[in-house]
């Protein structure tokens, strides 16, 4: 194979990517790279208002983009959304599944004790991660099933590997997309199609609007204690960045990985293969 066949690969003009969770920091990066790749995108989130800055930045090829309002955890929500993707571009090729998110209140802390946590809000984040992976599954899952090819990528976390500490909900929910990412690349490859993958990427620790202030300092910029002891387990010595996922993410949504499925690819600059000595 030549570097022209190579390159071809990681060409999607002409398909259509549906991302979920579309205008945050890791799929607001995702669905810029795919539209720059030639994609038409899909960008869905319940909150749409950063959806213009990612338009700015996609420039012209924004023109291949569309934003939909859409809640992840309501299938009539996920229905609409499907048909107005479907009634623009002709069709559904892959899924990104990228919503997710952690509540202060799910979280423990100096204040705020484990067995304390609110029912309420461990719910919302289990909700949000794994429920919020398994029905944008079953709605787009069932046009790829039609189709009889198409692609999932979900984003599981370093979190399902090695759990930490204070945030038990999102660890144990992001652990079950591990899971079901295995569950359901099995499934549908046997029942439906072998030309429908699923995968995901393990995201190590990225800065984001959700965790910058737990890593670093507001004020000064400095570590917390807490990025400190990320970054004396972590080889590369440096938190992630938004881009550093897109290597993974092109090649699981390629056909460069056609015989792949069914696996977690960890992004983490060697925190999972550290053992702290």
């Amino acid at each position: 194979m030549n570097l022209e066949e190579l390159a071809r690969l990681y060409d999607f003009t002409g398909q259509t990517i549906v991302v979920t969770g579309g205008t945050g920091i890791l799929g607001g990066e995702i669905a810029c790279a795919l539209v720059g790749c030639g994609a038409n995108v899909a960008i869905l989130d319940r909150n749409t208002d950063p959806a213009a800055g990612l338009m700015d930045r996609m420039g012209q090829a924004s023109n291949r983009a569309v934003v939909v309002a859409t809640d992840v955890l309501d299938p009539a929500s996920l229905q609409r959304a499907a048909d107005q993707v479907i009634d623009q571009f002709g069709g559904i090729d892959a899924l990104v599944n990228g919503a997710g998110g952690n509540l202060p209140k799910s979280t423990t802390g100096p204040d705020a004790s484990f067995f304390d946590l609110p029912a309420d809000a461990l719910r919302w984040v289990v909700d949000l991660n794994l429920l919020g992976t398994i029905l944008p599954s079953q709605v787009f899952g069932r046009v790829m099933a039609r189709q009889q090819r198409g692609t999932v990528l979900n984003i599981s976390s370093m979190n399902a590997v090695r759990p930490l500490t204070r945030i038990p909900a999102y660890s144990a929910a992001k652990a079950g997309v591990s899971n079901f990412t295995q569950w359901l690349a099995v499934h549908l490859a046997q029942e439906y199609s072998p030309r429908i993958r699923v995968n995901a990427i393990a995201p190590g620790f990225v800065l984001t609007q959700q965790n910058r202030f737990l890593l670093t300092d507001e004020k000064t910029g400095a570590l917390t204690p807490r990025g400190q002891s990320i970054i004396s387990h972590t080889p590369m010595g440096r938190f992630g960045q938004p881009e550093d996922l897109l290597g993974a993410v092109l090649w699981l949504l390629s056909p460069a990985s056609a015989f792949v499925t069914g696996i977690v690819v960890p992004i983490d600059g060697g925190f999972s293969a550290f053992s702290g000595v």
